[in-house]
């Protein structure tokens, strides 16, 4: 676990000196608040929608943001061209099936994407994964409602299906490939007040994901070092999300490989 941990670390640093493009293709909600993550993890973002420059964008970038969050047929039809492109270059994709089982079109984007595009990571809510991997969830707007108690077999279900990892973001994180199952223990509840960490963390995944090729490692250190810096900001809140919302910004450019080994809250399991 301590090797694990200090690579996590490590990770860290090689994102802050290498400074990868993350491309999205994302959600204009959080559009400016995923493209100020991206700056303080130490990776550079660009939003590039059109379907005219997608192609030759994903050729500068180190990883590719695909988030469903405000979609219209259009941004599917871009996801798929840059998904491909990223492919065709080893460019890894990240999606973020935000509100998959909400509607008839999110839910169609998503097995579009899916059938199209060979996804890295997919990171997503309880019922979102839980949607997607066929065993069900339960979801209002964009907002996993109650507790899938069949999340870790649905992860690992959909992981060994897409050929991916998947990331489960809630009150425990959890990450497999269908074979190795990690469970992040870092974190915050106030990171549930605010609109955007699900997709924060999703762009820190890709930020991990453009450093790190093995991707399951990538997605475990991406939650443990956004969950640190949750932690970090909700201490200095007293339950206020508007200071929480600046402060969480603050401690993920803060946050260090000293923090990370020190602090990560961290549970892996292997295949026996």
């Amino acid at each position: 676990m301590e090797t694990f941990v200090k690579e996590i670390a490590d990770d860290l640093g090689k994102i802050r000196e290498q400074k990868p493009l993350v491309h999205h293709i994302t959600n204009f909600v959080v559009m400016n608040e995923t493209a100020n993550m991206t700056l303080c993890l130490g990776a550079l973002p660009v939003m590039a929608h059109a379907r005219e420059e997608v192609e030759e964008m994903v050729g500068f970038a180190g990883a590719l943001v695909l988030n469903i969050g405000t979609l219209t047929p259009e941004l599917i039809e871009s996801m798929i061209i840059a998904g491909k492109k990223a492919n065709e270059l080893g460019v890894p994709a990240i999606l973020d099936p935000v509100g998959a089982g909400a509607t008839i079109l999110r839910t169609d984007a998503v097995k579009s994407l899916l059938k199209d595009v060979n996804m890295a990571v997919i990171r997503g809510n309880s019922a979102e994964i839980g949607i997607l991997a066929g065993v069900g969830g339960e979801i209002k707007g964009v907002e996993a409602i109650g507790k899938n108690d069949r999340i870790v077999e649905a992860a690992q279900s959909l992981a060994k299906s897409q050929g991916c990892v998947v990331s489960v973001t809630g009150a425990e994180d959890i990450i497999t490939d269908g074979e190795r199952t990690a469970f992040v223990r870092n974190g915050d509840a106030m990171m549930a007040t605010i609109t955007g960490t699900g997709c924060m963390s999703t762009t820190i995944t890709a930020g991990f994901a453009a450093v790190q090729n093995d991707y399951f490692k990538a997605a475990t250190g991406a939650l443990v070092a956004f969950g640190i810096a949750g932690e970090k900001a909700a201490a200095s809140t007293r339950g206020k999300p508007g200071s929480f919302h600046a402060l969480l910004y603050d401690a993920v450019y803060a946050l260090d490989s000293d923090a990370i080994i020190k602090e990560a809250n961290l549970q892996i399991e292997l295949p026996v």
